[in-house]
């Protein structure tokens, strides 16, 4: 089986969020890491060169495939930034109706900056992410979104 690129590593998330040119993206990076510290009540660390992970837990597909993953993350990627709600949204439906401009995929929301969404519900769906991951770390599981 092939090792997994995406792994945790030394490098130094501070010094990742300040090398992020855009200086609003960075500010809202260091706002959402500090949501997500709290939320976990764990500390940031960067998985690979560009994602900032919080947690860990290990999974087990359904197809065998197995690994270590963190329970929430972002990324500020070039055109947004990604959040890693890894539990997925089925079960959210009713916040995402509220936390204004957002793309979303399977686990993840897109946001091109803080003040485009409602930064409370925006809370409320990462610790509801966390809790949930919690719940599947606790039995054992991987969420299916």
């Amino acid at each position: 089986m092939a090792e997994p690129k995406t792994k945790p590593t030394d490098a130094s998330v501070d010094e990742f969020l300040d090398a992020i040119p855009d200086e609003a993206r960075r500010k809202d990076c260091r706002e959402i890491v500090k949501m997500m510290k709290k939320a976990t009540k764990d500390k940031p660390v960067m998985w690979g060169t560009s994602i900032i992970g919080f947690g860990s837990y290990h999974y087990k597909s359904k197809s065998g495939c197995e690994g270590d993953w963190f329970i929430t993350g972002l990324s500020p990627r070039k055109n947004e930034i990604s959040l890693y709600l890894l539990a997925g949204f089925s079960k959210f439906g009713h916040l995402l109706e509220k936390p204004g401009k957002h793309k979303t995929g399977v686990g993840c929301l897109y946001i091109k900056r803080l003040a485009d969404v409602d930064v409370d519900v925006l809370n409320q769906l990462i610790v509801a992410s966390v809790e949930q991951m919690r719940e599947h770390q606790k039995c054992g599981s991987a969420p299916s979104g």
